[in-house]
Formats: C-alpha cells, sequence, structure tokens
C-alpha cells in the first residue's frame, strides 16, 4: 500500500501521487488523518524509509533558515533532511512554493523562507536535458550545513501565473 505525506497539510491533506494511504502533518490538530508536528523543528514521525510520496503545497516558505536547537538550528534544513529520511529509495518529494522575484514570495507577514530557482540545488543533483545528473559546490555546502541525504532534481521551474517555485525530488539513498 502507498503511502503519501503533506507536509502543512490543514484539515484537507493533498494527494498528489494518488497514493492509497494519506496523512497530513500540521501544527494543529485538524482531523483524524492529521497528526501534530512542528515543522522543521521535530522529527517527523515516521520511520526511516517508510513514506512512498511527501507533498508541501505553501509550506517552506513558513519554515525558518535559523533559529532551532541543537541538533537542528537550522529547521529548513533539518526538516529537508527529515524528508529524505522518512522517503523509501526513489520515493518523491513535490513542493510548491511562493518563490522570489514574486510579490507573493513576501506579501504573507508569516513568510520567512524566500526561495528561488537556486535553493533546491544545496539537496541535490539536477538532471540536464538529456538526463544527465550535475552537481556543483552548492549540495557540498547544504550537506556542510547539515542536510543528511541527497535528491535527484527531477524538475525546479517558476509557475509565473501564480508566483511559485514547483520541486519533483526523487530521494537518492
Amino acid at each position: 500500500m502507498s503511502l503519501s505525506v503533506d507536509l502543512g497539510s490543514g484539515p484537507t491533506p493533498k494527494n498528489p501521487f494518488n497514493a492509497q494511504q494519506v496523512i497530513g502533518l500540521d501544527i494543529d490538530d485538524f482531523a483524524e488523518n492529521v497528526k501534530t508536528c512542528n515543522l522543521g523543528f521535530e522529527r517527523l514521525p515516521f520511520d526511516d524509509t517508510s513514506v512512498d510520496f511527501v507533498s508541501a503545497f505553501d509550506l517552506i516558505e513558513h519554515i525558518p533558515r535559523q533559529g532551532g536547537n541543537a541538533p537542528n538550528k537550522n529547521p529548513f534544513i533539518f526538516l529537508m533532511s527529515e524528508i529524505h529520511r522518512i522517503l523509501k529509495r526513489q520515493g518523491l518529494f513535490f513542493a510548491k512554493t511562493p518563490a522570489y522575484p514574486y510579490p507573493t514570495a513576501f506579501s504573507d507577514p508569516t513568510h520567512v523562507n524566500i526561495i528561488t530557482t537556486d535553493t533546491v540545488k544545496y539537496f541535490g543533483k539536477e538532471l540536464t536535458g538529456d538526463g544527465i545528473a550535475m552537481t556543483d559546490d552548492r549540495l557540498k555546502l547544504g550537506q556542510r550545513y547539515g542536510f543528511k541525504g541527497e535528491f535527484l532534481i527531477l524538475r525546479n521551474y517558476s509557475d509565473q501565473q501564480y508566483g511559485h517555485q514547483i520541486w519533483l525530488l526523487r530521494a537518492v539513498k
């Protein structure tokens, strides 16, 4: 049975991968299929390599880059490590988040993590048009900053209509 986890789900977890089971995680306990978790500050309540898919719609911009306590003093990097930890080998992570240079990145006063096209490169290797995985120093920097894992960046593009950055990442284990 495939399992999808929707981060910051609110009362209705999304299931973009059409998984057989979907569980939401949010700061509040909204419904039976939503677990509480202070995302970026607490470990995700799943075993290692136990989840097929993870999604995050309009969440990443709310996760601070700094301000946690050791060992997760960088909540955004900690959350990305946790996503990688719970995903099965070849598991997929989909994120849609307001991004620079669009006004949506700045309009909500609770947005504390401004995302750009290059942000994702701190977490993985990018595929070229001919399917070759390319990396640069940013993945090594991300790991030096505390990121534990590596993703293959399948998609990374700006949705200009809504001012969002769209990521589709595959866990490399």
